[in-house]
């Protein structure tokens, strides 16, 4: 580690609901047998990453009443899974995404402290919000949740597994409830949260966290998401990639912490990216452009272009212009279980007239823009280019590292850690070995 310089934060990223993954490619693996989450759980272990990160989806998506063609049947439960990866790594992080919507603090609070325990403090928690009646149909509730209350259930959530995790003393071990009710002890682990989404009262049976509490991460990127996360995260996964974008997004979130009594060190910004490695930027560049007309097919160009028309496109050529008519405000949502369709119909209108002007312009066919507008890669070059951009990005406060989505699972992060890696090393922004054992040492939170 050089002094002076900001030290970067990695982790790596097994995908769920993803367009990001190029199946057809021959190296492309299972995304459900437990041999593909220990492949990229140990390269990113052996890279000395800080922590591997599983995203999840409780319901499959469905485009026209059909499976989106993307989303993976049968993956196994995230918790199951890193559970299973405690015991086949040693140091790096092992973090779920959960959402607060459909579990109860409780059930949840009981599960990360006992992955804390069996991992020996490497557990995190990825907090996300849920209010889509689709995905809630799946549950008791159903889709109760309104919008707008999904972060105030989500805070009372935080607050009530925070208190659960705090019901016991870093000392205190199990007393016996018989020797307590003789007055010779009181047993630890009660507890009582009262809100008007939370309201749960008893004792909690799982000992202290090795680390006091799992690691904190949320994605929302909303004005209320961004203060939620000032307010409650350890983390935000975020979506700001550019240089630019991010460095607007960095000091935005930052600013917010002053007003909960935090500061800039208790937050970290892990945008996720994606990349391509070549020998030379020039091959890198043009297997790039592969890899984007392989994420991106003629069938699916035409699905996601109808999540914004909210139209039947299928006699649409995906190589031919985009269609001369509006999008559709009144129908039922083709789409459902997409948090990227939801965010595309929030203004369909004006977004259909800005890549409208985009094809125009550009004389771009409807595979070719949605190429344009989704199937970025983040960063591009050879080894020594995309270790510089990396190192860009965090000395200049627009991240302080990156969430690495390969696009091919689960071999993709293989020569990032061979070839990437060692360069951030020998530029004194990446560790060489980890210096604590727990998830909050290799993050630097307290």
């Amino acid at each position: 580690m050089s002094p002076g310089l900001r030290q970067m934060h990695l982790a790596a990223h097994f995908p769920g609901v993803n367009n990001t993954t190029v199946w057809s490619d021959p190296e492309a693996g299972s995304h459900i047998d437990f041999s593909s989450f220990v492949h990229l759980a140990q390269t990113a272990e052996r890279a000395k990453f800080d922590l591997f990160f599983l995203a999840e989806g409780l319901r499959m998506r469905e485009h026209a009443g059909r499976l989106h063609e993307l989303d993976v049947a049968g993956r196994p439960d995230n918790m199951t899974v890193l559970a299973a990866l405690a015991a086949v790594t040693d140091r790096i992080g092992l973090m779920p995404t959960i959402t607060t919507t459909y579990h109860e603090p409780h059930e949840l609070a009981r599960q990360l402290a006992s992955l804390d325990h069996l991992s020996g403090g490497r557990a995190g928690w990825n907090v996300v919000t849920s209010s889509d009646a689709f995905t809630g149909a799946n549950f008791r509730r159903g889709p109760y949740l309104r919008y707008e209350q999904r972060y105030e259930r989500g805070g009372q959530f935080i607050e009530a597994a925070n208190a659960l995790w705090d019901s016991w003393r870093d000392d205190e071990q199990r007393v016996d409830p018989a020797a307590a009710a003789v007055g010779h002890g009181t047993p630890p682990g009660a507890f009582a949260f009262t809100g008007s989404q939370v309201a749960i009262a008893g004792e909690f049976t799982v000992p202290r966290c090795p680390q006091g509490r799992p690691v904190m991460l949320q994605a929302g990127d909303s004005t209320d998401g961004r203060e939620f996360a000032a307010r409650y995260a350890d983390g935000i996964f975020s979506r700001h990639g550019t240089l630019e974008a991010g460095r607007r997004f960095y000091a935005d979130v930052k600013a917010r912490l002053a007003t909960y009594g935090r500061s800039p060190e208790d937050l970290l910004i892990l945008p996720g990216a994606t990349f391509v490695l070549g020998d030379t930027d020039a091959e890198a560049h043009e297997l790039a452009q592969e890899v984007r007309r392989r994420q991106v097919s003629g069938p699916h160009a035409i699905m996601f272009l109808e999540q914004l028309w909210n139209r039947d496109l299928s006699s649409y050529d995906p190589d031919g212009s985009l269609p001369d008519v509006e999008p559709d405000l009144d129908s039922d949502v083709r789409a459902q279980g997409s948090a990227q369709a939801r965010s595309l119909n929030r203004d369909a209108l004006a977004t259909a007239r800005e890549w409208r002007q985009r094809a125009e312009a550009e004389g771009l066919s409807i595979r070719e823009l949605v190429i344009a507008m989704t199937a970025r890669q983040t960063f591009i070059g050879s080894p020594a280019t995309v270790a510089e951009q990396l190192d860009l990005h965090v000395q200049s406060h627009a991240c302080d590292g990156f969430i690495l989505v390969p696009h091919i699972t689960p071999g993709g992060l293989d020569r990032f850690a061979d070839d990437v890696v060692p360069l951030l090393q020998e530029r004194g922004v990446f560790r060489s070995e980890y210096e604590g054992t727990t998830l909050r040492e290799h993050l630097g939170l307290r």
